[in-house]
């Protein structure tokens, strides 16, 4: 049966901005997690929702509450135009941005002056203004942006699918965190990344096979390259169908079902993860690529991961014991 489906994937690719303005802002105000919880100085603890295999938290910003999705694959912070309006002061006019299946028109930055996390500052950040409102619809939601790479980047980022929580910790130019008194959870693995610009690449496994994968907190589905060797593929169960929906609302056939003997190392591996097979020439050409797949939404319910971009490691914490 064929289903329609929305999957988010690394930067947005599909958005184009602008769509109605109903907000002209001078100058961005400092922006507050609404449910976020002090843990200390440089570490604040949040809950997010889970829309449709995204991760959202709640913020509230010049007096409006609603909601922003967690990405790792957006290299900035993004506010949706269907809310608020750059003006000619805070950026250039009509820039281009490259996307995997079409270029980004008319992307426009804002400049901030001063991002309020809670207790926690952050300086100089520009945002890119996009019109995401075909996303806000599809999920239903109050989108007011997306929290990228240059916003997560000074942090060492708990995500914690078990909990639902999200904790931000500050972290110093070499990766250290600013308070030791952080985890009440054991660290049991971690693994090196590659960085290549905002991307975190995972040297990765398919059986016996070398891969490389990208992660991104917003792909609501893993992707793998359509276009691998077969010996990769057999790893593959296909189960039906799908319409792929972009965010600009083109559509497409995708295959979708299950990638089995996924590993990053002999340690750290993977049961069998939701995935659709993509094209991705478009993906790494935008970004000066050669991945093999995306891991997201699946990697991060397998595995409570703590991300540090400065240390470019990934930490893993148990997952709690559960009671037949």
């Amino acid at each position: 049966m064929h289903q329609s489906i929305k999957i988010i994937i690394v930067l947005l690719f599909f958005a184009k901005s602008f769509a109605t303005e109903k907000k002209t802002i001078k100058d961005v105000p400092p922006f507050f997690f609404t449910k976020a919880e002090f843990v200390n100085a440089s570490t604040t603890r949040i809950p997010f929702k889970v829309v449709d295999q995204l991760i959202v938290v709640e913020i509230e910003i010049l007096n409006e509450v609603g909601d922003f999705i967690v990405d790792t694959g957006s290299e900035t912070l993004i506010l949706n135009s269907a809310h608020f309006k750059p003006t000619r002061k805070y950026g250039d006019d009509g820039k281009q941005k490259s996307g995997v299946n079409e270029n980004i028109e008319d992307v426009k930055e804002k400049h901030l002056s001063l991002l309020s996390i809670n207790e926690i500052n952050l300086e100089k950040l520009n945002a890119d203004v996009v019109d995401l409102s075909h996303i806000e619809k599809t999920k239903k939601i109050k989108l007011l942006g997306i929290i990228g790479y240059n916003v997560l980047k000074d942090f060492e980022i708990f995500i914690d699918m078990h909990l639902n929580q999200l904790t931000l910790t500050r972290i110093d130019k070499k990766g250290n965190k600013c308070s030791n008194k952080v985890y009440a959870e054991t660290i049991v693995d971690s693994i090196d990344f590659i960085l290549k610009k905002h991307t975190i690449i995972l040297d990765a496994y398919v059986g016996d096979k070398k891969v490389q994968f990208g992660l991104d907190t917003a792909a609501e589905y893993n992707q793998l390259n359509k276009d691998l060797d077969s010996e990769i593929l057999d790893y593959f169960y296909p189960s039906r169908e799908l319409k792929l929906t972009g965010a600009s609302g083109k559509k497409k056939k995708v295959l979708a079902g299950k990638l089995y003997r996924v590993k990053l190392n002999d340690s750290i591996y993977f049961g069998p993860m939701k995935t659709v097979l993509a094209n991705l020439k478009k993906m790494n050409t935008a970004f000066g690529t050669n991945l093999d797949g995306i891991l997201g939404f699946e990697f991060f319910m397998q595995k409570r991961t703590i991300i540090n971009y400065r240390k470019k490691k990934l930490y893993f914490i148990a997952n709690p014991i559960t009671e037949p």
